[in-house]
């Protein structure tokens, strides 16, 4: 094993990223305290019609990112508790229970003061606990909700049926109108237009930042660095802001690729990541890796919002129909089994990875289920060394450090092992050869 030295987490991108969500938090901030008469909605982040939301010149909060933000600052569990005290079980979703004890306590966080939603925009995008969470929100806020339906792709080849697009279409159809009784204005298609312009602007510039792990060495860890852009990338998709962001972010790991810069001093392993981080402990684990010299070049997680690397982008000339295929096909939480393998075998082939790291979540259902499975199939088909570890994105309850690290090293004392084994093997080959 290689001990790392000064290793930098923390960069321009990161002061960048600071300034855009403080500004964002701001916004959210000057709504609640009735500084601003802008209206908002509540969304998801998986599959979202943020677009729309925008164009009616209303505010995205995303709750997701509201209580990930407080497990970072380790002010989750308070929260939770309050939840469970209500009588949300121990094992549900702890993004939900963090959610709900916000809105108990007031809606107060360090980072801002949250607003209540004018209107709760919940879509269904393979996990039911989303429904759930916002018919929980509804009775306790009073706030009015729209549920979109989104069918699961059921075709062999991943493509939607042009009635599941049309279904979707009319459901987006139907928003336009709640949007303008809301807002009272009407909706102005050349907005529209432009705000999808950017979200296609902003998916090409991430499609190419993400390119760029291909080379050794990677120039950003596509999993723990990723969360920096990823929280511009969701809260402010549809925004010159965010384009501008990304057009930063592009240069600048570009140029640290053409310099071959890595994060680590040396890039020892290249892994695949499915699942979401510990919150709580996003330092500790990273370095868990980060000391056997391992970099993510390519994760899931980092798709959840949607899945431009393999093509898709917004078109602002057919707005409705591109927001619809967005969210039918190109977000990892309304993609199948299978289709979730073949995403992560194309990782491990195109961005030449060594191996699977899979973090499976305690209280999200949505990623854990099948993920034993999942570590089966990369194994035993495609002959990829896996590890299947277990802790919880919000709950800091379901981390024990020591366990993941013990296992950690394992996994990397064999992979070093393993590939110490082929070296010597190819010597004796070649020996004999001459």
């Amino acid at each position: 094993m290689t001990e790392t030295k000064e290793i930098r987490y923390q960069g321009h991108l990161h002061e960048m990223q600071k300034q855009l969500m403080g500004d964002y938090y701001a916004q959210l901030t000057a709504i609640a305290n009735g500084k601003s008469d802008a209206k908002n909605a509540h969304l998801l982040i998986a599959g979202n019609p943020v677009e729309l939301v925008r164009a009616f010149d209303m505010v995205p909060v995303f709750p997701e990112v509201n209580v990930l933000q407080l497990a970072v600052r380790k002010q989750s569990l308070p929260l939770i508790q309050k939840a469970e005290e209500l009588g949300y079980a121990v094992d549900n979703c702890a993004y939900v229970k963090a959610d709900v004890g916000l809105y108990l306590s007031g809606y107060q966080a360090p980072y801002g003061t949250i607003p209540k939603a004018d209107l709760l925009l919940c879509n269904y995008v393979g996990c039911n606990v989303y429904l759930n969470w916002f018919e929980h929100l509804a009775e306790l806020t009073g706030a009015p909700a729209v549920n979109i339906d989104i069918p699961f792709v059921r075709s062999a080849d991943g493509e939607p049926s042009p009635g599941d697009v049309d279904y979707v279409v009319k459901q987006l159809e139907e928003l336009i109108v709640k949007l303008e009784n809301i807002t009272g204005t009407s909706l102005d298609m050349r907005k529209l237009r432009r705000t999808v312009e950017n979200s296609a602007l902003v998916g090409e510039l991430w499609a190419e930042i993400k390119e760029l792990t291909k080379q050794r060495p990677a120039p950003y860890d596509a999993y723990f660095d990723s969360v920096t852009m990823m929280a511009v990338l969701y809260c402010l998709r549809g925004t010159d802001e965010a384009v501008s962001f990304f057009q930063a972010a592009r240069a600048e790991l570009s140029e640290r690729a053409a310099k071959g810069e890595g994060p680590l001093a040396e890039e020892r392993f290249r892994v695949v990541i499915e699942g979401p981080p510990p919150w709580p402990f996003l330092r500790v684990f990273r370095d868990m890796f980060s000391r056997w010299g391992a970099v993510a070049v390519a994760s899931t997680y980092s798709t959840v919002g949607g899945i431009w690397e393999f093509g898709f982008r917004h078109d602002p000339q057919r707005p409705l129909e591109s927001i619809a295929r967005h969210m039918l096909q190109y977000n990892l939480c309304n993609r199948t089994f299978l289709q979730r393998y073949d995403q992560m075998a194309r990782y491990v082939d195109e961005w030449s990875a060594d191996a699977v790291v899979i973090h499976s979540v305690k209280s999200c259902r949505l990623f854990s289920a099948g993920q034993g499975d999942m570590r089966e199939y990369f194994v035993r088909e495609r002959q990829v060394p896996t590890l299947l570890i277990e802790s919880d994105l919000e709950d800091p309850r379901y981390f024990s450090q020591a366990q993941l690290r013990n296992r950690i090293d394992a996994f990397f004392e064999a992979l070093a092992q393993r590939r110490l084994t082929a070296a010597s093997d190819a010597e004796l080959a070649a020996g004999a050869a001459r």
